[in-house]
């Protein structure tokens, strides 16, 4: 499988070239040439595999060209060593709950998914036939959960470092314990500004010929094919699971994404074009509502990152917009036939985790509560919805337990993080300062 620019002014490239670049050289984001679709019997009967199988038969359509297929499933099976069930909130809702990773989180997946596939590549028999012996930086930006899941994702790893780039204050206390306490191959960067500054430090350090010329740089944010299409496997698993207890409910499936950076509906999009049975998505915003704009405007209109209570969220410029846009050739009506939005204020997502709470017990975080809140409001007569709850509510606990008057019991894996001691590197948001510090290294 060969893959493409978003931009359509760089060369192709291989699946390799895809992960251990991240970017292409025109800073587009990396498209495969085609979408393979499944077999009508696996989509008929998905409710009759495992959540492993699924995740197999999805990625080797995906990356079975390029990666024998023995290797692929030891991937796969040591990647998906974790459940993520769908659980009954209310009549016709559902919480696809995505935190039972090793950092609570959705983003534990993809993540780990990389790790595994980049060391393939670095060590194993990747195109070049070769073992590489140059150690292979990972550049992360985030908001919030998917530094601690690239963290620990590649903690360990030999033959790769991993910086992980945050937003000064703008993270959770237990978010940035995940990526600041570990040590090792992995260097946690607090960056003056906010996420849209680290993403555009991390871009700009793609582009720069000294930097790359100094070093091996890849990106393990959902730019990267190797991050987001995994995320693929969540929604199939969720749709043979519901079929499972409930076919006629999985006959009208609605599957609403809380949405920041866009990677993780964008894999949700792409198993659509693969046959996945779903009959439409929301993509449910905080503050940061540029992607609910477009939607009713047509007008792609980035703007500042706004700073919400569903800081995972908090991003002005979503970079897998792109994607998005390419998969349905730039059309808006497309794009709007398939996909609807919802906005919601700090005071919105405070009352819907109250009220959640309040009639059905469920404990929402605050980005879950953008998708509950936007299925409560978007389901028609005759649809179920599920909703993907994207992290443990106590890496949020502060803010759960002062919305909700309650005491979040902390896992014992998050607490552990909280007794590291911190260990981060202070940076401006000026990319000189950070070229700088890439080139001491």
């Amino acid at each position: 499988m060969l893959y493409y620019s978003t931009n359509h002014k760089a060369p192709v490239a291989t699946l390799e070239k895809a992960v251990v670049k991240g970017l292409a050289e025109d800073r587009g984001l990396y498209m495969p040439e085609n979408i393979k679709p499944l077999p009508k019997e696996f989509i008929d009967n998905m409710e009759k595999y495992s959540f492993q199988e699924i995740a197999y038969t999805v990625a080797e359509a995906f990356f079975g060209e390029d990666i024998e297929a023995e290797a692929l499933k030891k991937i796969v099976y040591d990647t998906l060593a974790f459940d993520c069930p769908i659980v009954p909130v209310e009549e016709n809702i559902y919480s696809l709950e995505l935190f039972h990773g090793p950092t609570l989180a959705f983003k534990d997946v993809g993540a780990r998914f990389m790790a595994r596939l980049l060391q393939y590549f670095i060590k194993g028999k990747g195109a070049s036939g070769k073992e590489q012996d140059s150690t292979v930086n990972v550049l992360v930006a985030t908001s919030g959960d998917t530094g601690s899941a690239v963290a620990n994702g590649f903690l360990g790893v030999d033959g790769i470092h991993v910086y992980v780039l945050y937003p000064k204050g703008k993270v959770s206390d237990i978010q940035e314990s995940q990526f600041t306490t570990l040590g090792k191959n992995i260097t946690a960067i607090e960056v003056d500004g906010v996420f849209d500054d680290c993403q555009a430090l991390v871009k700009n350090a793609f582009m720069d010929e000294q930097l790359n010329k100094h070093m091996r740089l890849t990106s393990a944010n959902s730019i990267n094919v190797a991050r987001f299409l995994p995320q693929a496997f969540y929604y199939f698993n969720a749709y043979a699971r519901l079929k499972e207890s409930n076919p006629a409910a999985a006959a009208n499936l609605v599957m609403c994404v809380p949405s920041g950076n866009f990677g993780n509906i964008c894999a949700a999009l792409f198993g659509h074009a693969m046959g996945l049975p779903v009959k439409r998505f929301i993509a449910a915003n905080n503050a940061n509502d540029i992607f609910y704009n477009y939607l009713q405007t047509g007008v792609y209109n980035p703007q500042p990152t706004r700073q919400t209570l569903a800081n995972a969220m908090d991003v002005g410029d979503p970079s897998n917009f792109a994607r998005i846009l390419d998969l349905y050739g730039g059309s808006h009506e497309r794009i709007t036939s398939l996909i609807s939005g919802a906005t919601y204020s700090d005071d919105d997502i405070k009352h819907t985790m109250q009220s959640c709470h309040q009639l059905t017990g469920y404990v929402l975080d605050p980005h879950g509560a953008c998708g509950y809140q936007a299925l409560k409001e978007g389901l028609k007569p005759g649809e179920t919805g599920i909703f993907c709850e994207t992290a443990h509510p106590a890496k949020f606990k502060e803010k759960v337990d002062s919305i909700l008057g309650i005491d979040v019991e902390i896992p014992e894996r998050l607490a552990a993080f909280m007794r590291g001691t911190k260990q981060s590197v202070a940076m401006s948001k000026q990319f000189d300062d950070f070229k700088q510090f890439l080139l001491a290294r």
